[in-house]
């Protein structure tokens, strides 16, 4: 009887040790998939902005772009991912015994046993893999505001800036589970409305100010002139290559079941531990989708805002993805979507040259995002855990986030490129944005046939 009972508790114990090595490798595999869809957010940034550009700057914005994603890479790995462990639970880096310095140097330290392969940790590298494209986001928003005039080596600094350090502390204060807004004002921002794109917004709006408009965009008595992107369609297939990005986006929001990540339930989770479905957020990432598509279609007719709407519709239900009921995604994407547009129009009457919307796609959306939790979603457990022991969702809460993300983007946007401004690094000199960039400063051409065949023509 002792032999059986031995058996069955060392059949019980196999078996639990097999479901973990199981559990472990979905959950490696899960984030290591999303690391790919979300570059087809940097391929759908590639040709927007190229398309965005006139035929003279196609390159110099394509330059950008991967540059943004190629220094954010190791910039995130050395001490990106470092930011966001110290920064949390506190308003400043915590260095005691027991706080987060230990745990970020555990984490983050380029020379720990992170490195691979380390059969005992199979989840650290895919997830930082996963913050790291989310890192490579935030520039990639910031970098169609300002195509056309801005220095590479200005950008580059911005963008590292950007990617390893201002949407990081965002995350570590809003995005973690310890995080002081979650834990003192209950914010929620499941899919990063707030932490990624209000603060990337922001921050191009913060570059923008001391950037100044493209030569030609402004008339003397204020008026705005349209420059033309040279390639409509590839705008648009731009745009939409962003939206199927966004599903790994999303989808790497999630904290998924298993030995990986013991702290949570055994339940599909968010960032913050609570509960929620894949089927949730695919009813709701549609439904916004198709939201956005159809109230910028209402009020504009035109498809470079109807894509930029599905987006900005993705964006506006971001943050309550996990808790909305379908129609109610939908009716604020569509929401969203009308009044995109106008708020472009906005931005444009006050001086700012913002080339691709970015200020308003990102940034004003990204406030109705964070804010519509608060107005649909008050009174959710924001953590995990039993009603009246947490936090709980709120306006005030929702509304304290908002500012702290608004000025997380804002004030470093602002003063790192006023000191590259100072230093008179952060525009190209007006003889090359009027010649173009490309043929100043790109040792290549986009269209050699079509430049030979103008010459021919003339």
């Amino acid at each position: 009887m002792e032999e059986q009972l031995a058996q069955v508790i060392a059949e019980l114990a196999a078996l639990k040790a097999a479901q973990a090595v199981t559990n472990t490798t979905f959950a490696e595999t899960y984030y290591y998939l999303s690391i790919p869809l979300m570059i087809l957010i940097h391929v759908g940034f590639l040709g927007y902005e190229m398309g965005a550009s006139r035929q003279k700057n196609v390159l110099a914005s394509g330059i950008k772009n991967i540059l943004a994603f190629a220094f954010i890479v190791p910039t995130f790995y050395y001490f990106g991912w470092f930011v966001y462990w110290a920064w949390t639970p506190g308003l400043l880096p915590t260095f005691g015994e027991g706080g987060s310095w230990e745990t970020a140097m555990a984490f983050a330290n380029p020379l720990g046993e992170v490195m691979g392969p380390n059969l005992d940790d199979r989840a650290t590298g895919v997830f930082w893999g996963a913050f790291t494209l989310f890192a490579a986001t935030t520039a990639s928003i910031m970098s169609g505001a300002v195509i056309e005039r801005i220095r590479v080596v200005s950008f580059v600094i911005l963008a590292i800036v950007l990617g390893s350090f201002a949407w990081v502390v965002a995350a570590a204060w809003g995005w973690h589970y310890q995080g002081w807004l979650v834990t003192e004002w209950g914010f929620h921002d499941f899919g990063a409305a707030g932490l990624v794109h209000m603060v990337a917004g922001f921050f191009a709006l913060g570059v923008l100010i001391n950037l100044g408009p493209r030569i030609g965009k402004f008339n003397a008595d204020g008026s705005a002139n349209n420059l033309s992107p040279h390639n409509m369609p590839l705008v648009l297939i731009g745009l939409m290559l962003i939206i199927a990005g966004f599903w790994g986006f999303l989808m790497a929001c999630l904290i998924v079941p298993g030995e990986a990540w013991s702290w949570f339930n055994s339940h599909m989770a968010t960032i913050y531990g609570t509960p929620t479905t894949l089927s949730a957020l695919s009813f709701n990432i549609l439904m916004s989708f198709a939201g956005g598509i159809i109230g910028a279609w209402v009020v504009t007719r035109d498809p470079f805002w109807m894509m930029s709407g599905a987006l900005g519709g993705i964006i506006s239900c971001a943050s309550g993805l996990d808790l909305y009921w379908p129609p109610l995604a939908f009716g604020i994407a569509f929401f969203a979507g009308c009044v995109l547009k106008p708020c472009a129009d906005m931005v444009e009457k006050i001086g700012i040259d913002d080339a691709v919307g970015a200020v308003t796609v990102h940034g004003t959306l990204g406030i109705i995002g964070v804010m519509g939790v608060g107005i649909f979603a008050s009174g959710y457990p924001a953590l995990q855990g039993d009603a009246g022991t947490v936090p709980t969702i709120s306006f005030m809460g929702q509304f304290v986030g908002m500012i702290v993300m608004l000025l997380l983007g804002l004030v470093p946007g602002y003063v790192v490129s006023l000191i590259l401004k100072m230093m008179g690094i952060l525009r190209v000199g007006e003889a090359a944005e009027i010649a173009g960039l490309d043929p100043t400063k790109v040792p290549s051409q986009a269209y050699p046939e079509w430049k030979g065949a103008h010459h021919a023509a003339e």
